[in-house]
This record gives C-alpha cells, sequence and structure tokens, in this order.
C-alpha cells in the first residue's frame, strides 16, 4: 500500500495565490495532494515522468498542467539526466485557494468557463504545446508582479485557459473524490448510480429506465453529453476505482478486478492498458517505485 505525502504549501489565509519559479537539475519532490489548485509549467525536462492521479506519462520538452484540490501529483526524474551543458529546467509553480472563486461568483455567466476549467481539474488538465508556449511569458511576467494587477492576470491567465483548444483531461473519472457537475439531472442521476453500484451488474436498460429514457434514446443522450458512450463512461468509473483500490492496497490483480466489476481478467488488462499505457502490474510498481513520504 502507498502513502502520498500531503503538501502543506506556503499560503495563508490572506493570500490570493503564491507563484515562484525555479531553476532545477533533477525532480526530488514526493508525490503528494494538497487542498488548493496548481498550475503547473514546466520547460526543457523531455524525459521526466508526470503522475497526476492514475495516469503516468513520460513529458516533453514543455508542458502545462492544471492540478486540482486533493489529487495526488508529482514530477520524477525518470528518463531525464542533467548533464553539464544542457539548459536546467524551469519551472513556474502557481497555486491558489480552492475557496478563492467561491460558488456565488463561479455561478455568473461571466465566470461559466472557468467554473468548468476547475470542476475538470479534478482529474487534472494537461493544455497543448501551443497554449502552454502562448502563456510561457504571461507566467513568467506574473512572477515579478503584485497587488491588484497580479490577481487580474491570474484571472486572465484562467480564462484564456478555460477557452484554450486541445486540452486534455488525465486521471479517470472516478479516481477523484472531488464532487463534478455534470449540467444535467438526468446524466449526474445516472452517473451517481453507476458511482454507487460500479462493483454490480450494470446494463445500459438498468440506467435508461432510471432516468426515464429508452435505451436508445439514453445511449445518444450521454454520447452527445459527455462524448462517451455508455459502456466507456461505466469502464471509466470501474478503471478508476481500479487503479485506486491498486494503489490503496495490496490485493491482487485478479481480486482488484473482479471487486471492480470486471469479470474476465483478460478484458480488463487488455482495458486498463488501453487507458493507461501500462498494465496494472506495471502502474502498481510504478507507484510504489515512486518516493513517498508519510
Amino acid at each position: 500500500m502507498t502513502t502520498i505525502y500531503r503538501e502543506i504549501t506556503p499560503l495563508t489565509k490572506h493570500d490570493c495565490f503564491t507563484i515562484f519559479s525555479r531553476h532545477k537539475r533533477e525532480f526530488d519532490f514526493p508525490l503528494h495532494h494538497h487542498e488548493e489548485f496548481e498550475l503547473n509549467f514546466i520547460r526543457h525536462a523531455k524525459g521526466v515522468k508526470r503522475i497526476v492521479g492514475d495516469h503516468t506519462d513520460v513529458i516533453d520538452d514543455i508542458e502545462l498542467v492544471l492540478v486540482g484540490t486533493n489529487l495526488p501529483h508529482g514530477w520524477f526524474n525518470h528518463r531525464y539526466h542533467y548533464q553539464e551543458g544542457d539548459e536546467e529546467v524551469l519551472e513556474v509553480t502557481l497555486q491558489f485557494h480552492r475557496d478563492l472563486f467561491d460558488e456565488k461568483l463561479l455561478s455568473r455567466n461571466h465566470l461559466s468557463f472557468i467554473r468548468t476549467l476547475l470542476e475538470r481539474s479534478a482529474r487534472g488538465i494537461l493544455f497543448s504545446r501551443e497554449t502552454a508556449e502562448g502563456l510561457e511569458p504571461r507566467l513568467i511576467g506574473l512572477t515579478r508582479k503584485h497587488g491588484f494587477d497580479s490577481m487580474l492576470d491570474l484571472m486572465s491567465i484562467l480564462h484564456d485557459l478555460s477557452t484554450s483548444r486541445n486540452m486534455r483531461s488525465l486521471a479517470n473519472a472516478s479516481f477523484s473524490s472531488e464532487p463534478f457537475s455534470y449540467n444535467s439531472r438526468r446524466i449526474q442521476k445516472a452517473f451517481d448510480y453507476l458511482q454507487n453500484h460500479f462493483n454490480q451488474e450494470i446494463t445500459l436498460l438498468d440506467v435508461s429506465k432510471l432516468v426515464g429514457m429508452t435505451e436508445v434514446s439514453f445511449s445518444r443522450f450521454i454520447r452527445k453529453r459527455t462524448g462517451k458512450t455508455f459502456t466507456d463512461s461505466l469502464n471509466e468509473i470501474r478503471l478508476g476505482h481500479a487503479s485506486r483500490t491498486l494503489i490503496d492496497t495490496t490485493l491482487t490483480i485478479s481480486e482488484v478486478a473482479y471487486r471492480c466489476g470486471f469479470n474476465n481478467l483478460s478484458y480488463f488488462n487488455r482495458l486498463f492498458k488501453a487507458k493507461n499505457g501500462c498494465t496494472p502490474k506495471e502502474f502498481r510498481e510504478n507507484f510504489s517505485g515512486t518516493r513517498m513520504f508519510v
């Protein structure tokens, strides 16, 4: 079982946000989580391994990631090794309180895109290379600003992120414990049911009846609202629970699969590798091999 370090960030209750820039030659901070949102920009770190929730990947030479509250995350050397003469890694980290924008403020029409962005960050968001390159000078410039102007810049950056193209969610839907709004009572009711019964046999007919729709109508409806089929949505929820169970317990792979609603081990292994880029065994080793603090 893996223990993930809870970071106490330098933010105080009097701060809106904190931002710091540093040059480094290695990544030695442990896998961790914290209450605050975090926007992390990294340059010159090709080969570093990123872990966000249950998602692992090897990064390119530039990236920009928004991490939601209490979502485990970390960057690790992996294939990256500094050699004399190389450019040092540039890392700019921006953290802000989860209540900086309260629910009433985010419910206003003018902030609807930022609200959706922050909700989606519960799974971690990887932004496109173009977005990262475009925001690099503004993030670096923000490290030199103070007071009201810096807060205006933060809101402007978040808005531009919220409307940027080709952003990608990282962790599986059910890995994060943070609530997510689907802006549809029927979809919300369906997903609440899937979350509460993921380890049981669930059919499209069951959920269609629950929300008062025919199978064909609900199948089209969920695809239109989420971009995924009913089966893909259910599998993503089950895979999220499986990832969490692999990290938090010492159950065998087959026990994890069956506990999370997969009755066919080979099917589970195939789906897991397609989603996470590694087998369940390799995934567990990724986490157990990462430096942890209690």
